[in-house]
């Protein structure tokens, strides 16, 4: 496999790619400042309130086409390597220089900040060297910054904005310490991997089907909040929840959900929640009107259900695997946050768009018959059904901040739960 920093082979040879580092060689030896987060509004926490909500899903398509070789893969530890020798090289170098902060950079813009993004393009081959005035932002230029940007897991728009400059001015020596932490990770996960598999990229913040070394599924997913954390976990998926109940977690219903009950026991009903006391046999619907919510020992006493249905929060289907978090894959009746690039909202589970394809794809490797049409009629009956598969598929959740594509391009993303030393990123605005 031949390997380049850039994200097209053709683009520039490693030998061009060390030199332009050496002619870009200066700073890079700083911390990476990252810009306090965006604060986000009822419709994008880690809960769903669908009245609140705009639940209608948003137009979008990813702009940059993507490879049916799957970033967990057998050979994926060689280029690993490759790429951490060559960024070391360029820090025996310098680095690369910091690209200024400044008003946007786009297409047909002259500005002096361009001459150092063409120099920041160059030091990881995303360009060439090329002709022209240097302090044109061209088509060569712009077609550089969208390489780079679809490899930093950045909205590839080609604008150079907060965002962009953030993870240009992140240094070498930071990258190298998440190549290096990142080859570990995948050391220890790929000796594991088997025929057929699913795997959660937390950090990339996407979900892989793998069947004999080719994606068969791939999708944008929602990952836990800083405070509430999505885990790794090694597991294997059991069985599909069709048109599951929803028993709202503790934490949600005391720190969410209570001050609006007190406000309103309507609310429940609004949400198609219930308030249940006991299990089994002894399992009992309670009146909200009924209860006093000022009780400190509320939570002890009851909990909360939430009937299958459209405002579900856990939509349509729910994919099983056993571990101790209580961690699992779902819909959600809310798909504009899917639109984001940066996508960690939810309360530790994640949340798969188009997840009736991931289960099409689970359900149909253990029984032929379940077509997309069969899963589309499940979920359309509205009754609950859990459903086991005879053939139980692994399933690997993995925080992967970096790694090499199979066409060479090292990719990164934002460290955003701060394992690799807090790489942020992509919670910035463009």
């Amino acid at each position: 496999m031949k390997w380049v920093f850039g994200a097209v082979a053709s683009c520039v040879s490693l030998r061009r790619a060390l030199l332009a580092a050496l002619l870009c060689a200066a700073g890079g030896a700083g911390a990476a400042s990252a810009e306090t987060a965006t604060q986000y509004g009822q419709s994008e926490t880690h809960w769903v309130d669908p009245w609140q909500a705009n639940a209608q899903a948003a137009p979008m398509a990813d702009a940059v086409q993507r490879s049916a070789a799957p970033v967990l893969a057998e050979d994926g530890l060689l280029p690993l390597t490759q790429a951490i020798a060559m960024y070391r090289e360029i820090a025996n170098w310098g680095g690369w220089e910091r690209v200024p902060a400044g008003e946007r950079l786009e297409l047909g813009v002259r500005d002096g900040r361009v001459a150092m993004l063409r120099k920041r393009l160059l030091a990881e081959g995303d360009m060439a060297v090329s002709d022209g005035d240097s302090y044109l932002y061209d088509e060569t230029v712009y077609e550089g910054v969208k390489r780079y940007q679809a490899r930093n897991g950045l909205e590839p728009d080609g604008i150079v904005g907060r965002r962009t400059v953030a993870a240009m001015n992140v240094p070498v020596h930071t990258r190298i310490r998440q190549l290096e932490l990142n080859l570990r990770r995948l050391g220890e996960i790929i000796p594991k991997l088997e025929r057929r598999y699913v795997f959660v990229n937390i950090a990339g913040q996407e979900v892989e089907a793998v069947n004999n070394g080719v994606v068969e599924f791939r999708e944008r997913v929602i990952v836990g909040t800083q405070g509430r954390q999505t885990p790794e976990i090694d597991s294997q998926v059991t069985s599909i929840t069709f048109n599951p109940y929803w028993y709202v977690p503790k934490s949600i219903a005391m720190a969410d959900m209570l001050p609006k009950i007190r406000a309103n026991p309507d609310f429940l009903t609004r949400q198609g929640i219930r308030v249940m006391q006991g299990w089994d046999t002894n399992i009992r619907e309670l009146d909200p009107h009924q209860v006093d919510w000022s009780n400190p020992r509320i939570n002890e006493a009851y909990y909360l259900r939430q009937d299958p249905g459209p405002y579900n929060s856990l939509g349509t289907v729910k994919i099983n695997f056993p571990n101790n978090q209580a961690i699992f894959l779902h819909d959600t009746p809310t798909k504009t946050l899917f639109g984001r690039q940066g996508r960690n909202f939810s309360s530790g589970c994640v949340r798969v768009r188009n997840v009736r394809g991931l289960v099409t794809w689970l359900m149909q490797g253990d029984d032929a018959e379940w077509d997309a049409g069969r899963v589309d009629r499940m979920v359309e009956s509205r009754q609950y059904r859990n459903t086991y598969l005879t053939q139980p598929v692994p399933i690997y959740l993995v925080y992967l901040t970096a790694w090499v594509a199979d066409d060479g391009v090292v990719n990164f993303r934002d460290d955003v739960y701060s394992r690799d030393g807090s790489v942020s990123t992509s919670a910035l605005e463009n």
